[in-house]
């Protein structure tokens, strides 16, 4: 049991199994678990989006509806409660003007024109949630821009009193992705207009929402202790660089854990066959399981290259298509799932195509052959051009499909280049964002798959690694101590 027991209150804007769009959502769906397993109260609140409600969770009423003055008329929300998965409490906030939509976040031509108001009315109608429930939280947890607004609502909301005793942590997953609007809709926000200044919330002459959560929550995290530290550059930090730097001293990176709950393949119920690593066998037959989905044809000595994840220039997209052919010209077999770009979808297509025993292309999202790509491929690639944490590689190394990666963000905190002669480290990493770079590491990675004794112990290293969700959730706890000590000690003028 804790030392002592702390009242967290989650805030975001997906979370599985109720939502995703991406990585958020798995931290969503893992970390408020872990800090309950440690035997803290946690309480989690997600939008109720149409795919929330296509799944029919066991939701209740909780009679409470929350009224928010919005563009100076009320807006209504309900309240609705379920028993999330290790104890957890979810509420759901029910708005289906709002939330009642084919996508979480984007439309076919761009991200919904009312995003400003969806989300600070999802913000605004969680504070007022909080003391409708009378949730009393030591902590109130933000994540992204979508949340942002919580934090400064704690500082100098309008009606703030009820939630000023409550310390704030803003986790950054994606600094990319901003949340900024036009400067009027600040009279949504329930902020005051002295918060819009270069020191609060305005950005070049907009809102900016993550700025938000970034100038005005007790401490703030970002998902890996490298990208912690990138934000701070101009070359990562998005244009808040020194906003951040300002802050340094309250910055501080903890590193996102694996779901191994879902992400094992001794019992992952996707793969044709289950494995670990004391008996590998199965994976010989997930491997032939993955190229029989695809139709491709690799014999033994071919190693099978696999990918997952959006197709975009983040991650690494215009360096991989600039030398995919290259890597196939090695002697390997490449599969990928993803969706992205439309530049990325014609050019994949057209190799895949050209090669059509040794590429393999899938366009979307499909969770079960994720899985099954991992366990079915004997190397991983991430040559993002940033990645703030990234998870692939975890799950990767747990399936024993050795990770290349571009040495940023969490890729670089997970993994270790190989070294032969001392037979330590867990994959391949490269520092210069270059198709030449990638190659290069692709070619070592093929040579090294022929010496047989040498790749085993390549596996076994990252089969061995252990990035769980509770070692995030201990660093997380510490971190709510120090965002409750650092609330307790700034002035309440501030």
């Amino acid at each position: 049991m804790p030392d002592r027991r702390l009242r967290v209150v989650f805030a975001a804007s997906e979370g599985v199994p109720y939502a995703k769009t991406g990585g958020l959502a798995d931290v969503i769906g893992a970390l408020p678990r872990a800090i309950a397993a440690r035997g803290h109260d946690v309480r989690l609140f997600l939008p109720y989006y149409a795919v929330t409600r296509r799944m029919k969770p066991p939701v209740k009423k909780t009679g409470i509806t929350v009224s928010i003055p919005m563009r100076g008329a009320p807006v209504n929300g309900t309240v609705l409660e379920a028993k999330g998965a290790g104890g957890v409490t979810v509420y759901f906030i029910r708005r289906d003007e709002y939330y009642d939509r084919k996508e979480l976040y984007w439309s076919v031509d761009g991200g919904y024109p009312d995003n400003a108001e969806r989300f600070m009315f999802f913000s605004r109608a969680v504070a007022s949630a909080i003391e409708a429930l009378d949730l009393k939280p030591d902590v109130i947890h933000c994540h992204d821009w979508q949340t942002g607004l919580i934090p400064a609502l704690v500082r100098h909301g309008r009606d703030n009193g009820y939630l000023a005793p409550a310390a704030t942590v803003f986790t950054v997953h994606n600094l990319a992705f901003q949340g900024l609007f036009w400067h009027f809709d600040m009279e949504m926000t329930g902020l005051p207009w002295s918060t819009f200044t270069p020191e609060g919330i305005e950005f070049y002459g907009k809102l900016s929402l993550i700025k938000a959560g970034i100038v005005y929550s007790d401490v703030v995290s970002t998902v890996s202790r490298k990208y912690s530290k990138e934000i701070q550059t101009k070359a990562f930090g998005c244009g808040l660089e020194g906003v951040l730097h300002g802050r340094k001293s309250d910055v501080f990176g903890i590193l996102n854990g694996a779901d191994y709950g879902h992400w094992d393949p001794a019992t992952d119920s996707y793969l044709a066959a289950k494995y670990g690593p004391d008996d590998m066998a199965g994976k010989k037959r997930c491997r032939a399981d993955l190229l029989k989905i695809y139709r491709l044809d690799a014999p033994d000595d071919m190693p099978v290259l696999g990918m997952v994840g959006r197709l975009t220039d983040q991650k690494g997209l215009d360096i991989l298509t600039e030398v995919l052919e290259d890597i196939v010209r090695l002697g390997t077999c490449f599969v990928l799932l993803g969706t992205g770009e439309n530049e990325y979808h014609v050019a994949l297509g057209a190799l895949a195509r050209k090669y059509p025993k040794r590429v393999g292309v899938r366009l979307g999202f499909d969770d079960a052959l994720a899985h099954k790509i991992e366990a079915g491929s004997d190397i991983f690639l991430m040559p993002s051009r940033f990645e703030p944490c990234g998870l692939n590689q975890m799950y990767s190394l747990r399936y024993g499909a050795v990770p290349i990666v571009r040495a940023t963000g969490g890729l670089d905190d997970t993994i270790t280049s190989f070294d032969p002669a001392t037979g330590k480290g867990n994959g391949f990493k490269f520092a210069s964002y270059t198709g030449r770079a990638l190659l290069a590491q692709v070619r070592k990675a093929v040579r090294l798959y022929g010496k047989r004794r040498t790749w085993s112990r390549l596996v076994a290293n990252g089969m061995a690694c252990d990035f769980s969700w509770d070692v995030s959730a201990r660093k997380y706890v510490e971190l709510y101590e120090t965002a409750i000590a650092r609330h307790s000690e700034r002035s309440p003028a501030e």
